[in-house]
């Protein structure tokens, strides 16, 4: 059902209409009503069981996001989805805040989020609201907004000559007739042009070129708000205003300095800024560009025996596509035929080629090197390893920081409290006795050098900059508020197994009880046939390779954090850890010594125990898990940066302790069920420790969303990675100081960006207001700002990953 909202009935109320999911009685119907009446100032609520909606009436100050909250709090749902929009007219940050409230007033509006540096709107809706009405209210505050091109399109765009830079080149040449001579006066050549000479170039700079800075200045003005086009609009009007009274009232004979040349330098000066700060703009996005022009847009499917090339949107999952040598793969699939090397370093940001053979899955955009593979397609489209990355690297750079909160309230009162200071300049100096044309080319040198834009590009650019170059050295972040979390981390957690140990462990030692070493072997692995634990994969592995038969097992169950059970040859048996054993009340008899001699060498144990009457422990199995090579240095780098390293384990102490020693970890925490890790990072967060939690399976993910931010291997689960707000797409626990370490670098660039917007105009305005700036040295400071902002967060485009050059070094 679509999502509508009436118009505001009156100047303190107004109507907000939500889809609501859930719902099965009246009982239901009245709960909801309870939920949202308890919020203060809600003066009506009507719930429509027949139709799953809730009309609400509210006072401005109650916001749709408020309602749905409340919803969800009292157990329902309001369906919600995200739509992207491009604007145009954007200029300043004042121009972002204006088009995101005018979003927040459309109903069905959950959350708006603007971003000057990409021109974007990310809007979160409830379930059905029409993109129309979004469009809508973006136009009518003055400004264009549309859908985004679809790829192609934007790609022809991109391929078109740009010419952005004609008008800047109009502006110069039309400029410099009017400033040479300001520059042969030091030389002694008085040279002046006739006035109407300088009021013929003039014009057209103010009123053809300057044309963007009256439009975007009225819109502002209708809208009954200010933005940075209303005071150059304001201010060079002044300054050609005043020209042209001089000239309409110059003595015959005597020829007043005219101010032409301010109003048309201070033009040209702010196009050429705004080109500049388009142009680094571009540059900023640039990760998302790269990343883009790597979808393939065709594949080689093989079909009954014939290999034919088809578009990519024909591929469909279960397809075997032809992969030739030196070809790019088309889609993520599982190779079924053939083995070579394959380069993902644009993906993952691995430098050397990876092995692939039969039964290895391939990601789709990485490149084929020396042999022909045969690929079934696993996913297509948006399900793509590439599609959902750079989905995650847009959300990340279009989302709004914390830390812009403050931009946003500073910029909406920013534009008046200049004017009113333009305005005090002038009657100031009007009073002083200085006349009205000194009073006047003060406060326009105040319009001119006061500009939002800066303030409004501080933080966009900066994690744009930052999440860009992380995501090509396959850091992925998913979003601007995990990016200001990790600068702060003051703990890092790491699971064991596939997290500092490769993952892929290995049966190092048995002995049994009472019964052969092959009879335990293949009881345990008749048990573990049908398991995915890695711990399984090496107990059928060794059955595998001793010979050994497995035998059917019936009634298998899991038994979480201590093991599985299961039938098999009409026993009743149980496979898992120390723990189960003691719950079980067994003793560990003979096979304690063996068994702590092999805990305090790292080796994780299991033991098989049948649950007959009367209960018997059959014997134990020695799993062994290499300790990543790049483990060491992962925690040595994050020593290095002051942080705190704990590894949180469900093994065995002895175990985790080993591992724990071997890499510097003091702090251990072992034999946890996947259910109390959470309590576990709760306890470390206490005394306002911030504490990023490093996983990559199904029993880390309640750890890694009970973190401050979590940080998950990509080549562990997706469940994990959805719990995360930081990706590695290599399996490398070293990206994780490098991750803290982009984020610090990012946000420190945030800090740099804000101080010079702020400290251009603390000192600027001041500056002008006491008549110590002229207004073409105002013009060039304030485009300076906006470039000066941009060009500082590009230098995080040199930053690499300490990890990739360690790597790059061996």
């Amino acid at each position: 059902m679509t999502t509508v909202q009436s118009q505001i009935e009156s100047a303190d109320t107004r109507r907000i209409t939500l889809d609501v999911t859930g719902m099965t009685c009246a009982s239901c119907a009245s709960r909801v009503e309870k939920a949202i009446n308890a919020i203060p100032g809600v003066k009506q609520t009507s719930v429509n069981l027949a139709t799953d909606t809730v009309a609400v009436e509210v006072p401005p100050e109650i916001n749709a996001e408020m309602i749905r909250h409340a919803i969800e709090q009292a157990g329902y749902g309001v369906p919600q989805e995200e739509i992207t929009l491009d604007i145009t007219g954007m200029t300043c940050a004042s121009c972002s805040s204006r088009v995101e409230k005018a979003l927040l007033k459309v109903d069905g509006v959950i959350d708006a989020s603007i971003n000057l540096a990409t021109d974007r709107a990310q809007v979160r809706v409830n379930s059905g609201t029409n993109s129309s009405a979004l469009i809508a209210a973006v136009q009518d505050a003055g400004y264009g907004a549309s859908l985004p091109l679809q790829q192609s399109a934007q790609q022809a765009a991109e391929q078109k000559p740009a010419k952005d830079w004609l008008p800047v080149m109009y502006a110069a040449l039309l400029s410099i007739p009017l400033v040479l001579p300001m520059f042969l006066q030091p030389f002694g050549i008085e040279w002046m042009l006739p006035g109407w000479v300088q009021w013929v170039l003039a014009t057209p700079v103010q009123f053809w070129l300057g044309a963007r800075f009256y439009k975007a200045g009225w819109h502002a003005v209708k809208a009954g708000t200010g933005n940075m086009d209303l005071l150059v609009a304001l201010g060079t009007s002044a300054a050609y205003g005043l020209s042209i009274y001089l000239l309409l009232t110059a003595m015959p004979g005597h020829m007043p300095h005219l101010y032409f040349e301010a109003s048309v330098v201070v033009i040209t000066l702010i196009l050429l800024g705004k080109w500049l700060e388009a142009r680094a703009k571009k540059q900023t996005a640039s990760a998302i560009r790269a990343l883009q022009k790597l979808r393939p847009e065709s594949a080689r499917v093989r079909r009954d025996g014939v290999d034919t090339d088809v578009a990519i949107d024909s591929v469909r999952v279960g397809d075997i596509v032809v992969v030739r040598p030196g070809e790019r793969i088309a889609v993520d699939g599982t190779v079924v035929e053939g083995n070579s090397q394959v380069d993902e370093s644009l993906i993952t940001g691995e430098s050397l080629p990876v092995v692939k053979q039969v039964g290895d899955k391939v990601t789709g955009a990485s490149i084929n090197a020396d042999g022909l593979l045969l690929v079934r397609t696993d996913a297509v489209g948006a399900e793509t390893t590439l599609s959902r990355i750079i989905r995650m690297v847009e959300n990340a750079q279009s989302a709004k920081a914390p830390i812009q909160r403050l931009v946003d309230k500073v910029s909406a009162i920013f534009v008046p409290i200049v004017l009113l200071i333009g305005l005090a300049t002038f009657i100031g100096w009007w009073l002083a006795g200085a006349g009205v044309e000194v009073a006047i080319i003060n406060a326009v040198s105040v319009l001119v050098i006061a500009c939002p834009c800066a303030l409004g590009l501080a933080t966009p650019t900066a994690i744009m900059a930052g999440t860009g170059v992380a995501a090509k050295s396959g850091i992925l972040i998913k979003d601007a508020e995990a990016l200001e979390i990790v600068h702060h981390v003051t703990t890092v957690v790491f699971d064991k197994t596939g997290t500092l140990t490769q993952g892929k462990p290995h049966v190092a030692a048995m002995q049994a009880i009472d019964i052969s070493a092959d009879t335990l072997l293949q009881l345990a692995a008749s048990i573990q046939s049908g398991s995915e634990h890695p711990l399984a994969h090496a107990v059928v592995e060794r059955a595998r390779e001793q010979n050994v038969a497995t035998l059917p097992a019936t009634e298998v169950q899991a038994l979480p954090g201590r093991g599985v059970a299961a039938t098999v040859d009409g026993r009743h048996l149980q496979l898992g850890s120390s723990r189960l054993i003691e719950e079980l009340g067994l003793d560990f008899g003979a096979l304690a010594t063996r068994a702590k001699e092999l805990e305090n060498t790292g080796h994780t144990i299991s033991w098989l125990v049948s649950v007959d009457a009367p209960k018997q422990l059959l014997g134990l199995i020695a799993f062994a898990d290499q300790i990543k090579e790049s483990a060491p240095r992962a925690i040595s780098s994050l020593h290095a940066l002051g942080i705190e390293t704990v590894l949180l384990s469900g093994d065995n102490y002895g175990s985790a302790n080993a591992v724990g020693s071997a890499l510097g970890i003091k702090h251990v925490i072992a034999q946890v069920l996947p259910a109390d890790k959470t309590a576990k990072i709760a306890s470390l967060q206490k005394d306002d420790h911030v504490v990023a939690m490093v996983g990559d399976g199904i029993n880390d993910a309640p750890a890694l969303a009970a973190a401050n931010v979590g940080i998950a291997m990509a080549t562990g689960t997706d469940v994990a990675m959805h719990a995360a707000g930081i990706t590695l797409m290599r399996g490398d626990p070293a990206l994780v100081a490098d991750a803290i370490d982009i984020s610090r670098r990012t946000y420190n660039k945030i800090r740099q960006n804000l101080f010079w917007a702020f400290i251009y105009n603390l000192i600027g305005i001041p500056l002008a207001a006491f008549g110590l700036l002229n207004p073409m040295f105002a013009g060039a400071a304030m485009a300076f700002s906006s470039v000066s902002v941009i060009s500082n967060a590009l230098l995080l485009r040199r930053w690499r990953p300490s990890a990739l050059e360690h790597h790059d070094a061996k």
